[in-house]
């Protein structure tokens, strides 16, 4: 796909979708959308954004593919057990210090199909059954969040760090699987686009992982101020296991741990 070609596309999904794809690395892009092409089998784009005129359902279908759903309970076991055995003692501890009986403040930002917020509310219920919170989950992908509010259908494969224990407490015995009720209730979603939307204040922890690898370096620029914003003076920000923030104190962080960074 030629640069002219890239930014017609780039124009009409902003006009037709309201996806900014400036945000994301063009070749990376460009593959996703090379290959979405072969798959519809239109003859060109023009015929393409035709079709997308009189399909609604082709249209959700294109807006829910340009965002990558990558995704599983755990993903990286080690980064949630540090989060298990350090980050989240140290944020009760701090937050009761801070403030007086308010519950911690937790966001999955990016959340895809759901499994990350789930994770967190699996190692809250676990870890710390006592510790009021709340917990919102966000997503540009309406696909992906209505799967998500939907506590699935999920794969034998995004289901397989869940321990034998877990996979009793927390998931439907049979395949397609499915999340229980009881982890379900303790999770808000909603739809929100990182880059675009205001965000609220005063939390906790923020978890974004293997979101902004997509991203130009100007959108994590934008990002990053915009979580350490977001956050309490001493909340953490936990990203993925290949994001790391370079010089983090421009944004007003300090390392905190592989993966993670704390508000200063």
């Amino acid at each position: 796909m030629d640069a002219e070609v890239y930014s017609q596309l780039k124009h009409s999904i902003k006009k037709t979708l309201k996806i900014d794809l400036g945000h994301y690395k063009d070749e990376q892009m460009k593959r996703r959308l090379d290959s979405w092409l072969v798959r519809s089998r239109a003859t060109n784009w023009q015929d393409y954004f035709r079709l997308l005129t009189t399909d609604s359902l082709e249209l959700e279908r294109f807006r829910n593919y340009l965002t990558i759903n990558v995704t599983e309970f755990f993903r990286d076991p080690l980064r949630w057990e540090i989060l298990h055995q350090d980050i989240l003692p140290y944020l009760i501890k701090t937050s009761a210090e801070a403030r007086v009986a308010t519950p911690l403040k937790l966001w999955s930002a990016g959340c895809s199909l759901g499994t990350e917020p789930y994770t967190l509310a699996i190692l809250m219920a676990e870890a710390f059954p006592l510790q009021r919170y709340t917990l919102q989950a966000t997503d540009l992908d309406r696909g992906a969040l209505q799967k998500a509010r939907a506590g699935g259908p999920y794969t034998k494969e995004e289901i397989r760090n869940l321990n034998p224990a877990q996979r009793q407490k927390y998931i439907t015995p049979d395949a397609p699987y499915h999340v229980q009720e009881k982890l379900r209730k303790n999770i808000t979603f909603a739809e929100q686009d990182l880059l675009a939307d205001r965000f609220e204040s005063g939390f906790d922890l923020i978890i974004c992982r293997n979101v902004v690898i997509y991203f130009t370096s100007d959108a994590k620029d934008t990002l990053y101020e915009k979580f350490n914003a977001a956050l309490r003076p001493g909340g953490i920000l936990f990203v993925g296991g290949t994001e790391i923030i370079s010089g983090p104190n421009k944004y007003g962080f300090t390392n905190f741990g592989i993966s993670f960074y704390k508000k200063v």
